[in-house]
């Protein structure tokens, strides 16, 4: 879908989104251990350096977004810390515009530990917490019975429904890892009835809250990832120019099916290539 309007927002571009996982790095099937894929630490360094905004954004909600900011420096990935987000950054967002004060998290430290730290009345599944205001599911492995009746007993009393995602997999370099906060969220809706908003991409929250810490309109940036229907729908939804890779779980056939009005601007083999473009 490459046309010269395409390579000239790109090359002018105020800002950029990178997914992390199949986009900047690979971890293991645990979600740990990042590294790097190729082009990436100095397309970041680069866009660092010509002063243009970066952004890293995962739907994963295993570590916290400090941690995660942590450990992509560690190997050579540098953002800004209010630039490293995952969808629980989104979260503390909404709830507060939303004035909850009771949240039932079903996740681990990477899902409860912000929402505590943004001074959320936070309880932990299994433990029941039935007049909630909000319950949000998050990467939770250790999920069982008890947890699921947690949840439904919130809702049934009236609290809101919200997931980081419901992507099946993500990328690693293990091939596909389950994602497991949408299965939850299935079996969850499947008792209740109730249909789980999602905080993360590709959602307008994500957008938005992106957008605003990037200090940017969504037209004026550009989104970066592996996945057409996380990315490049968030990208098409905003009005935002799309990157698609080909280094997690999308191939170049896999954009190509996409209809006309849906298609990345670019689709390429891997971030090196766009750091081509942009040297």
């Amino acid at each position: 879908m490459t046309t010269n309007n395409a390579m000239h927002r790109l090359l002018n571009a105020k800002g950029f989104i990178f997914d992390v996982d199949g986009t900047l790095a690979l971890a293991d099937k645990k979600l740990s251990g990042y590294k790097a894929l190729p082009g990436a630490v100095e397309l970041i360094a680069l866009l660092r350096k010509r002063g243009v905004p970066v952004a890293a954004f995962t739907n994963g909600s295993t570590k916290h977004p400090r941690v995660l900011n942590t450990e992509l420096a560690n190997i050579g990935l540098q953002f800004e810390e209010q630039l490293t987000l995952t969808p629980v950054s989104i979260a503390v967002t909404l709830f507060k515009q939303k004035r909850y004060k009771k949240i039932l998290v079903l996740g681990g430290k990477g899902v409860y530990s912000p929402l505590e730290e943004a001074g959320f009345d936070v309880v932990r599944a299994p433990d029941r917490a039935d007049d909630a205001d909000a319950v949000v599911i998050g990467w939770y492995p250790e999920f069982t019975v008890p947890d699921l009746e947690a949840a439904t007993r919130a809702i049934w009393n009236g609290a809101a429904f919200f997931t980081v995602s419901k992507a099946p997999y993500v990328a690693s370099r293990e091939g596909r890892t389950i994602g497991i906060s949408g299965a939850i969220a299935a079996a969850v809706r499947s008792i209740t009835g109730k249909n789980a908003v999602i905080v993360g991409k590709p959602s307008t929250h994500a957008l938005n809250v992106a957008s605003v810490r990037l200090n940017l309109h969504p037209k004026d940036l550009v989104i970066v990832g592996d996945d057409p229907g996380l990315e490049n729908a968030m990208a098409v939804r905003g009005g935002s120019i799309s990157v698609g890779v080909q280094t997690g779980l999308a191939t170049a056939a896999d954009f190509a099916a996409l209809g006309a009005d849906i298609q990345p601007h670019f689709s390429l083999s891997g971030i090196d290539k766009l750091l081509e473009m942009l040297t």
